[in-house]
């Protein structure tokens, strides 16, 4: 499926200041990649300068793995899922990005304040300011890009993501690069037993994302292909934010749940297969961060800094 855009127009130059978009239901959900319109977080956007927009975004009141069990607190990967749907909204609607073309994250860099992350006696509504600080071209094409956001919350700021980065591929290169493995014609390795949910700060074991393994602070990751919101459609590979995830309930797992994670420095290097294990691992970082590196044969997958507060 192809995005309508305009035909012949220069691709370097920006678009028209937009008038702000009134929307009472979501935007599409093939425009942020997902197929269920509840998991989809955006309600509309404009653009408010050069490569600069403003994003608007609801948070349910409850939610099965962002909110917490209690229903009190937004978890800080619901704010990395926002700014992700953000970027990928941009990308194909104000720098037409084909609908069909695959986005693959390189890093993600964000920062959240726990103090905003309340939930409410309403939905909260979100404001994300975005700026796409460096977009990459081929011919007239963008094939990645690099983008910053602020995340407002009643004019409060919420979060602030100091670098996102991806690339973006067509379909019929993405098949190349992925050798012909498909969602399809890969099978995933068999669950082993999870951590206890309350180990990784979860309230049900189908969302514990590590299994035990023979280390301390070592655990394999925990691919389950049937999970709603992790592989909300089919994948040949493993989500990013279910990378993230590992990340962050290593940490739980790594400090015995007496420091929970506030920030995300994370970089990916390659994809994470489905067919074959992955090891987790966290180690004591600098000040109260959390060193979390994922490997997968003898490469690394992800390697993630995760900045923590205790309770």
């Amino acid at each position: 499926m192809a995005f309508r855009g305009t035909v012949g127009r220069d691709m370097t130059q920006p678009r028209q200041l937009a008038e702000p978009q009134s929307m009472t239901a979501t935007v599409p959900r093939q425009l942020v990649h997902r197929a269920a319109v509840a998991e989809t977080l955006l309600t509309g956007w404009r653009r408010i300068g050069t490569d600069r927009f403003s994003v608007s975004a609801q948070w349910p009141r409850a939610h099965g793995l962002h909110v917490s069990p209690d229903r009190s607190a937004y978890d800080p990967l619901l704010v990395v899922e926002t700014v992700r749907q953000s970027g990928t909204l941009i990308a194909h609607t104000e720098y037409e990005v084909p609908l069909d073309h695959h986005f693959v994250l390189q890093e993600f860099q964000v920062e959240t304040f726990p103090r905003y992350l309340a939930v409410g006696a309403v939905p909260a509504e979100l404001t994300v300011e975005v700026t796409f600080v460096d977009v990459q071209y081929r011919g007239r094409r963008p094939v990645g890009a690099v983008y910053t956001a602020e995340v407002l919350r009643g004019g409060e700021l919420v979060a602030t993501a100091r670098r996102v980065a991806f690339t973006c591929t067509s379909e019929p290169v993405y098949r190349r690069l992925r050798g012909g493995r498909t969602a399809a014609t890969v099978a995933p390795l068999p669950l082993p037993p999870p951590l206890p949910a309350a180990t990784v700060g979860r309230a049900l074991p189908e969302d514990v994302v590590l299994a035990p393994a023979t280390g301390p602070s070592l655990w394999q990751l925990r691919i389950d292909t049937a999970h709603p919101v992790f592989f909300d459609h089919p994948l040949d590979h493993v989500p990013g934010m279910l990378l993230l995830e590992a990340a962050r309930q290593a940490v739980r797992a790594h400090t015995l749940g007496a420091r929970a994670p506030v920030s995300f420095r994370i970089a990916f290097h390659r994809y994470a297969e489905l067919d074959e294990p992955v090891w987790v691992e966290a180690t004591d970082g600098s000040g109260s961060d959390v060193q979390v590196v994922g490997r997968q044969g003898d490469s690394p997958v992800f390697v993630c800094t995760v900045g923590t507060w205790g309770r």
